[in-house]
């Protein structure tokens, strides 16, 4: 028998529903469907978000972008249900439908911009204005549909709604990190989420208020929400399928390995017996070209090892192993760290034929030690080293931000022994020369004497700078030189050298203030 309440209706909220249940387990029931789509709701923001980042880089702008257009979007679909509540049930089964699959197919469709397309923002503020809009026509029809099932006052409605909608998001939250990406990915997991969503908010309304359907209106919604089912389990299906297709337009045909850890993607691309020069991809940014990587690695080491003792060598970042191959030519070298957060790459420089070549077998050498940590936290208790060299992403990307920081060269600086030296990959001097000098203001207001030099990029391109820029440093003035004899380098000369220091030089911005971790100055 079904059970209703005894509570007068209003125009807002209609007759009250005829329930297969009782109205607290009724009333119990939507505010479970509340948590599943809050829950779901908030994953596919996390994904958007994460994914953007991925693509684009600078996380915080992507952040924001997402955050802004889907706040805004949720109070332009609060506005557009208030047509749909004198046919709330209906109207929240055809809302969750689509959104299932919108925000189901979200994360295969902007991957899929990026890929053939070349670009995705505008596939990001397209997605984000969607799924905001669905998700804040939820709430007024949940509303009334919570109201029918029990009359109580509306402040208690809401209350209790928002209750349940901010424990869903929690959940949602901490299931994208801890669940969701580890065990699918950010493709299959955002198909995995659009099914749960389709059926929550199908279940709801074909069961537990299928007496405020007409037949056409229930036999409309079964068939949607079957069609939306099928085309997500056919979207997870393929998902090999096209990531190997994506990642072919984006990296080109060889790609060789291709994995997900919990830092990043990183991505081979020929090497071994391909034929062609091996390419590194982190996060879709080329790290390693096998075409061009002596002339980085050499001018990164030699002047730095050059200008003075150098029997403990320390590398933050470079778990690659190249920049060890070009610090184990020198014959007074007793120990090189190299501080890796990703282990992934590291066991990766040990095995792949490709890189393990490429680096000529550096991890081989008794002499070497790789350690996973963070190279912020390993600066913290971190011992003398003659050398440190900096060899991690340019800073103009936000969660690379705090390793060109003040706080972080003032940590490097207290672990430099007696003459000790630190070399800064600084990020190309062009286009944005300001974000070049900005490294080097920041190095000098720990106290550090500085010398920026710049070496020109031979093949420019996709994923490849015009030029690298470096800043050797020292607590006294240090000059840049190549050893007197052996090991000489293949692409440098002291020529070279001179030249590179005066395009620096040439284009120097002066009077800039340091980044810090509270204020960070890096493409501003």
């Amino acid at each position: 028998m079904s059970a209703v309440s005894d509570a007068p209706s209003s125009p807002e909220s209609g007759p009250p529903a005829r329930l297969p249940v009782r109205a607290g387990l009724g009333r119990f029931l939507v505010l479970g469907t509340v948590f599943v789509c809050a829950a779901c709701g908030l994953v596919y923001e996390l994904e958007l978000v994460a994914l953007a980042s991925y693509l684009a880089g600078d996380s915080v702008t992507q952040a924001s972008v997402v955050l802004s257009v889907m706040v805004f979007a949720m109070g332009v679909g609060s506005l557009l249900a208030k047509r749909l509540r004198c046919r709330a049930a209906v109207g929240f089964g055809a809302v969750e439908a689509v959104l299932a699959l919108v925000g189901g197919c979200s994360a295969m469709a902007l991957y899929a911009c990026f890929a053939w397309g070349g670009h995705s923002r505008s596939a990001l503020v397209g997605f984000s204005f969607a799924i905001g809009v669905l998700i804040g026509a939820e709430v007024p029809l949940l509303m009334t549909l919570i109201q029918r099932v029990r009359r109580q006052d509306a402040g208690g409605a809401v209350a209790d709604l928002f209750a349940a909608d901010y424990v869903g998001a929690l959940v949602g939250g901490l299931a994208f990190p801890f669940l969701l990406l580890p065990a699918f990915g950010q493709l299959t997991g955002a198909l995995v989420t659009g099914a749960v969503n389709a059926v929550a908010g199908g279940a709801l309304v074909l069961w537990l208020f299928r007496r405020d359907l007409s037949v056409r209106a229930r036999w409309t919604l079964i068939v949607a929400n079957g069609l939306v089912l099928a085309a997500l389990a056919a979207g997870a299906v393929l998902t090999p399928s096209f990531e190997r297709a994506a990642r072919q337009a984006v990296y080109g045909p060889g790609v060789r390995v291709a994995l997900r850890t919990g830092e990043q993607e990183i991505v081979l691309v020929g090497g071994g017996t391909s034929g062609r020069p091996l390419s590194l991809f982190l996060n879709g940014r080329l790290r390693v070209s096998g075409r061009d990587e002596v002339r980085y690695h050499e001018a990164l080491i030699h002047p730095a090892m050059a200008a003075g003792p150098h029997a403990r060598v320390l590398v933050l970042g470079g778990g690659d192993g190249l920049a060890a191959r070009e610090i184990l030519r020198y014959a007074g070298v007793r120990s090189v760290t190299v501080v890796e957060r990703d282990a992934e790459v590291v066991r990766l420089a040990r095995r792949d034929p490709g890189l393990s070549e490429l680096n000529g077998g550096a991890y081989r050498d008794p002499r070497v030690r790789a350690v996973t940590a963070d190279a912020f936290d390993w600066l913290r208790g971190s011992m003398a080293y003659d050398v440190v060299v900096c060899d991690l992403p340019a800073p103009e990307l936000t969660p690379s931000t705090k390793y060109y920081s003040q706080e972080f060269y003032g940590l490097a600086e207290r672990v430099l022994a007696p003459g000790g030296r630190l070399v800064v990959h600084a990020g190309p001097l062009r286009p944005d020369p300001r974000a070049f000098w900005t490294v080097d203001a920041t190095m000098r207001s720990v106290g550090l004497r500085t010398t920026p030099y710049v070496i020109g990029a031979p093949r420019p391109g996709r994923g490849s700078p015009h030029d690298w820029g470096f800043v050797l440093a020292a607590r006294s003035p240090v000059g840049l030189r190549l050893a007197a004899h052996r090991p000489r380098p293949r692409s440098l000369t002291e020529e070279g050298l001179r030249a590179a220091r005066r395009t620096a030089e040439r284009a120097r911005e002066a009077g800039l203030p340091p980044s810090t971790l509270m204020r960070p100055r890096y493409g501003e």
